[in-house]
Parts: structure tokens; sequence; C-alpha cells
């Protein structure tokens, strides 16, 4: 068994499309079809259900698709310590992440680049459910999300930081003169929320409703950025996590006031595969967050752009 014809499966299974797990292997359909086959003859079960176009994988071939994800990354993590013991730490560290965490996840590269020069990252923004399933896939070393609200299933987690919320607001509008605002008052005005898809969307509602309100936005959307641009140009208000002030600060002609603590609020953390060793990149990465006060980072961060006294 080559595992060449591993990745040519896992490709298959990423891109449901014959043609594009071809591209991204840099191969020719024909070459990748013809090495699927090959493993099929090897292993003696279908893998691949076939028609005019690819069609899913047959149970022995979601069986075989699972080892496959654990026998790349465990190939993965044999190049990592070996070029760990002749140069340092190297590889590419995977890392999904909520969008309302993916604003700090520099607080954790930044430091762990001071320290491994030679690790380069990739960080994409997920649902909490695609970071777990994609873990157990092996598709990513770690996960950034929400780590004691909805199941996350059989996962190690490492907290880092609480999750507090303020009321981002115009200077010149109806709340710009305030000094604190209520849930319920949140919820009346005209709001930019995330969509009630992502976690921290339906964290809010739950917020709104313990204070017996209920939100209707005016304009939802995915990203953070969206928000931002909808504040500051429709005059539109949002409640947002503190964290997202790390990177996009409180734009020009708006204001943040806090929010009360709500009944319970949640911890944003690291989510790492339940499973045998830890990689070293993976490793690498926990220490850099046990190292790190992002607790205290993210608070100093509130408390300056806070226009009342402490939090």
């Amino acid at each position: 068994m080559l595992l060449r014809q591993l990745e040519y499966l896992t490709a298959l299974s990423r891109e449901g499309h014959f043609g594009r797990a071809a591209e991204v292997c840099h191969v020719s359909q024909p070459a990748l079809s013809a090495g699927i086959r090959k493993l099929e003859a090897e292993l003696g079960v279908q893998i691949v259900q076939r028609g005019q176009r690819f069609e899913g994988f047959t149970p022995e071939g979601r069986q075989v698709l699972q080892w496959a994800h654990r026998m790349l990354a465990e190939q993965g993590a044999l190049r990592d310590a070996l070029a760990s013991m002749r140069g340092g730490l190297a590889g590419v560290l995977r890392i999904g992440a909520v969008p309302t965490a993916l604003t700090v996840a520099s607080l954790l590269t930044a430091p762990l680049r001071e320290k491994h020069e030679r690790v380069r990252y990739s960080l994409e923004s997920m649902s909490s459910r695609e970071i777990v399933s994609r873990l157990n896939d092996f598709e990513i070393d770690a996960g950034m999300t929400y780590v004691d609200g909805e199941p996350l299933g059989k996962v190690r987690v490492v907290p880092l930081y609480r999750e507090r919320y303020v009321f981002l607001t115009p200077c010149d509008g109806e709340f710009g003169g305030r000094d604190t605002v209520r849930w319920d008052e949140a919820a009346v005005a005209p709001l930019c929320l995330l969509t009630p898809v992502m976690q921290n969307r339906r964290i809010l509602d739950a917020c709104f409703a313990e204070a017996g309100a209920v939100a209707v936005p005016v304009v939802e959307t995915d990203t953070v950025s969206a928000i931002y641009a909808h504040v500051t140009s429709m005059g539109l208000s949002s409640v947002i996590p503190h964290a997202w002030l790390h990177t996009y600060g409180v734009p020009d002609g708006t204001r943040v006031l806090p929010l009360p603590r709500p009944g319970r609020s949640l911890h944003v953390g690291l989510v790492l595969a339940d499973r045998g060793p830890e990689s070293m990149l993976a490793r690498a990465l926990v220490e850099t967050a046990r190292a790190v006060d992002l607790h205290g980072a993210l608070d100093e961060t509130l408390r300056r752009h806070l226009d009342v006294g402490a939090v």
C-alpha cells in the first residue's frame, strides 16, 4: 500500500469530485482513479461508489478512509519529529477556529513563531461542529472554540479565556450618551449580528432571552468584518465579544458600552483530538497557550476601550 494512494483517497473525500481531487494531488484524473482501484484490489474491498460521477464511499471505504487519515497524520508527525531533531521544530500547524476566536489566534501564533521560526501556520474559520469533525479526521491539529457550551464529543480541552460581551454603538445614536446598556435595551436597537447558525449568535440569543427579550437584527452576516462594516456604514449597533477588540478595536464614530454579565458566560479554549500521543506542533501550541495570559490580555484591552471605570 502506497501512502500516495491514501493521499488520493483523502483528497477525493475533501473534494467530492475525481477531477478536483486529481488537481490538488497534481496528477491526472486517470492516474488518481487507477491508484484508488489499485488500493481496492490490494485490500480486496470496494472503496468508492462509482456512477457517472463520484457517489461517495462504501461502508468498507469509510473505514479505509478513517485509517488513511490516521496513517497520513502519523507520517506527518514522524516528519515533524525528525525535522525537530535535525534543526528545531518545523512543519505546518493547522488550526481551525470559530470566527469569534479567530481574531485572537495571533496572541498564540506570534509567541510560538518567536520560539520556533521554522513552523508555518494554516488558520481556517470553522463552526464548532466542523472543528471536532476535522480533528477526528486528522485534518487539523487543534481547534479554538467554545469548550463549555454545546457538546464537543471526545476531545481534550485547554481553556484560554472567558468570553465577555459589550455593546458597540454609534456615538451619535440613541445610546451614544449612555454609560451602560441592558440586554433588553440592546435587543430593540437596530442591530447587526452573526447568523443563527453560528454558536456565538445562539449564545447571544440565550442572553437576550434571559432578559426577557428577542433580538431581530437589521443585518445578519457570517463574518466579523461585515459586522464592523455595517455598524460604521449604516449606523447600526452590535453585541460583540470583547476578544474582537484585540484585532478590530473601536471604529471612529463608535463606542463600546458594558453589558451586564449574563447568568452563564462561556469559555473559549483549545481543543485537541483525544487519541494517542499528540503531535509535536500541537504540543508546542499547548505549551504556548499555558504560558500566555490570554484572559488578562483581553481584559486589559477591554479596559482601554471602555468609557467607564474598571471591569
